[in-house]
């Protein structure tokens, strides 16, 4: 998603399909490759995505947003199905207890946040400041 909207705010044919440049052309161009590898392909109505650019660059990012995930998941459960059982010693942290919760969703959460508040700096909150 994130790979495809770069290459888009750069490209003169990414550039080329956005109504509006700025925040809100950024904006538009990260809600449409969110939406397509993510939830239904919808775009904001200012970004003409009916060009070949972004017709091939969306339906990439929709393969890979839908197909790795679930390939790599299906790896997971592989690897992990073909592991012997450890038995619990002292250095073993238990999954089933609020410890384990808590610092799997403080993990989750910062490497996300990490990940994407830069691109929502630049484009939803810069837009809405401005």
């Amino acid at each position: 998603m994130l790979v495809g909207t770069a290459l888009s705010v750069v490209l003169p044919d990414g550039l080329a399909g956005q109504q509006e440049g700025g925040p809100h052309g950024l904006s538009e161009v990260l809600y449409a490759f969110a939406s397509a590898g993510n939830n239904n392909g919808s775009a904001f109505a200012g970004l003409s995505v009916g060009t070949p650019y972004y017709n091939t660059l969306l339906g990439l990012a929709m393969l890979v947003g839908r197909f790795v995930p679930i390939a790599l998941v299906l790896a997971l459960a592989g690897r992990l199905a073909s592991q012997r059982a450890v038995p619990a010693s002292a250095g073993t942290l238990p999954t089933h207890q609020p410890l384990f919760v808590g610092l799997l969703a403080t993990v989750a959460l910062v490497v996300v946040g990490l990940t994407f508040i830069p691109a929502l700096s630049l484009g939803p909150v810069v837009e809405s400041l401005s």
